[in-house]
């Protein structure tokens, strides 16, 4: 029996802890984010995320199936990948509002809220990327472009809020789910 075992490579990484954040948080730092998460701006920005998630929902299973058979193939297409961004944003935002939900109530530490995981990957969306929607934004329901400019506003404010309670925590691999959808949009966009 071969008595040289040799650790794998995550148990290596694990003993290390490269690349990951400490197990704990200054006090000052963890006394800031219960602070801000019994605040009335993390409540009403809780209340606004968690509405609009819902008012989304409600548009795109009820009004929004109907006004999508009304388009054309290409709006068609643009209006899918349009409400794949919209659910996609928003489904972060909860998320990121359900880890400062749990931390308020004691579910989780600072240092659990603090994983990299948790942050929110400011969007970088350029003009190749909003060329289809520049292009048929005009024939899109109104409401879906409304909930996209809400969704994108209240997106960008978590972020900030993330950057300023977290600090900046560098995405080692960007956001894999917001490029995927950049570039579905570009190939359909070349259609």
């Amino acid at each position: 029996m071969n008595d040289d075992i040799r650790p794998t490579g995550a148990q290596v990484l694990a003993k290390a802890k490269i690349g990951t954040q400490p197990d704990t948080l200054s006090p000052q730092a963890e006394a800031r984010l219960l602070e801000f998460t019994a605040s009335e701006l993390f409540a009403k920005t809780f209340r606004e995320g968690m509405d609009m998630v819902e008012q989304t929902a409600a548009y795109l299973d009820g009004p929004g199936r109907h006004d999508s058979k009304k388009l054309g193939r290409n709006e068609a297409l643009i209006y899918a990948s349009q409400s794949m961004r919209l659910t996609t944003r928003l489904m972060q935002v909860a998320s990121w509002l359900l880890v400062q939900r749990a931390l308020k109530e004691g579910e989780m530490t600072g240092a659990e809220a603090r994983a990299e995981k948790y942050r929110l990957v400011p969007e970088t969306i350029d003009d190749e990327t909003n060329k289809p929607l520049n292009k048929y934004a005009h024939a899109l329901p109104a409401l879906l472009l409304e909930l996209l400019a809400k969704s994108e506003s209240l997106y960008e404010r978590i972020v900030r809020l993330d950057r300023s309670l977290y600090g900046s925590i560098a995405a080692q691999t960007g956001n894999t789910v917001a490029d995927q959808i950049s570039r579905l949009e570009a190939a359909f966009g070349r259609m």
